[in-house]
């Protein structure tokens, strides 16, 4: 078993022009492995911390402390430790700093360095990274069904629209390449709409189309009029998924709709989106409610979970604690999961395995702010996770992720891709699926 030899960081920059950590390690047989830390815009008040330098050098972004952390701390605590005991390695990184949002050692550094060690022991066995984390969690790897956004909101477009991704899915396609294809013709039939309609102002943090929108509910009907002009039925093949993320707009069980001008109490918010849910072809919707609102998540699940496909990210922060908090709740139905949320590999692969063994769906998730690295790709294969969220149809950032997936279509074949599978108890999948 190859023991890690060496671990280096390093600052380099991420899709918004901002620091980020890269790590690199060697191992004693000569492999390598190499990651680089996502950073999200939208972010749960229970995830881990990335480390920042504060001050005004880089508007306070930098992250040289969390690099030196690396260098400093991480690195001789791991140098010596055999490469494939991956939780050993973790739980080695975690002890240095106690505190539950890893606020002093950074959540960067810790998943950097974790994604980069998964790297190097895959290395060291010649195994393409899906095949490792297969073979490690002993898993049966799949090609996930993507959800990718067509316009940003929240967050992610200067809260233009209050809500934060309008997406698509193509659960009625036959491979991974297929849906990519039909994408496109979505994504370019929704910019000449909104070009024409004077509504396009740009391209959003994920690559999805910034919107002037006059009301939320005019980015449903442009979605629709979109999914139309590219030669699809709404509903059919093509259906409509939601990241409503609550948090940035909700507290303590009020939403304020700042586009529209009006403040929802939690049982009108929830009205609000069941009629969205009856009107468009609508199978999946993150985050709902806010963090603080798990009555309101609890009522909403109550309400739909029979009906669409409902994701805890802010609200479960891929923590296992909390998603059998929720199973016990009866709150949501399926789990984002983010590497970086949780600040390791290990972590990140307990709340899968434990919404997993409920039979919660799972989505393996990128963040707003992201790099070249592939990693997630890998993970969402390999762990069979069923779908796979890394923003839209543009930037490379974005396109290397899909890109690798459509690489490892070309091993796998697509027999193995899932279609409407992860679907299968939501309106579409009642109505499509034999």
């Amino acid at each position: 078993m190859s023991v890690i030899t060496s671990v280096v960081g390093r600052r380099v920059w991420d899709s918004r022009g901002n620091p980020t950590v890269e790590v690199e390690v060697k191992l004693e047989s000569g492999a390598f492995g190499r990651a680089i830390a996502p950073a999200g815009a939208s972010r749960g008040d229970r995830e881990v911390t990335d480390l920042r330098d504060g001050g005004s050098a880089l508007r306070g972004m930098d992250v040289s402390k969390a690099v030196q952390n690396v260098e400093n701390l991480i690195a001789p605590k791991i140098i010596g430790l055999p490469a494939h005991d991956q939780r050993g390695v973790d739980e080695a990184i975690f002890s240095l700093d106690p505190s539950p949002l890893k606020t002093s050692l950074g959540g960067n550094a810790s998943v950097a360095a974790s994604l980069a060690v998964l790297h190097g022991g895959a290395a060291d066995k010649g195994m393409a990274l899906w095949a490792y984390v297969a073979d490690l969690y002993g898993c049966t790897p799949s090609l996930p069904l993507p959800e990718i956004q067509i316009f940003g909101g929240g967050a992610h477009a200067g809260r233009r629209v209050d809500i934060q991704d309008f997406m698509v899915m193509v659960p009625g396609a036959s491979s991974f390449d297929e849906v990519l294809e039909i994408t496109n013709e979505i994504y370019f039939a929704a910019g000449d709409i909104m070009a024409a309609r004077g509504k396009l102002a740009g391209v959003a943090d994920e690559g999805g189309w910034w919107p002037l929108f006059d009301s939320n509910e005019e980015a449903l009907e442009t979605l629709m009029a979109a999914i139309e002009k590219a030669g699809e039925v709404p509903g059919e093949r093509v259906v409509i998924s939601l990241d409503i993320a609550a948090s940035e707009f909700g507290k303590d069980g009020r939403y304020r709709l700042a586009l529209e001008d009006r403040e929802l109490g939690q049982e009108a918010f929830i009205e609000l989106l069941g009629r969205w849910i009856e009107a468009y072809p609508i199978v999946s919707i993150e985050d709902p409610l806010g963090e603080d609102d798990a009555e309101g998540m609890q009522a909403f699940t109550q309400q739909f979970g029979d009906r669409v496909q409902i994701i805890g990210d802010d609200f479960l922060v891929t923590n296992a604690g909390l998603i059998q908090q929720a199973v016990e709740a009866k709150a949501c139905n399926a789990v984002l999961v983010k590497v970086n949320q949780a600040g390791s590999v290990s972590e990140a692969v307990d709340a899968f395995q434990a919404a997993n063994r409920v039979g919660w769906g799972g989505v393996v998730s990128a963040r707003s702010g992201e790099t070249e690295d592939v990693s997630i790709a890998h993970l969402a294969v390999g762990l069979g996770a069923g779908q796979l969220k890394v923003g839209s149809f543009t930037r490379s950032e974005r396109m290397a992720k899909w890109n690798e997936c459509l690489r490892i279509q070309d091993e796998l074949g697509t027999d193995l891709f899932v279609s409407g599978q992860p679907l299968a108890a939501t309106w579409w999948g009642k109505k499509n699926l034999k």
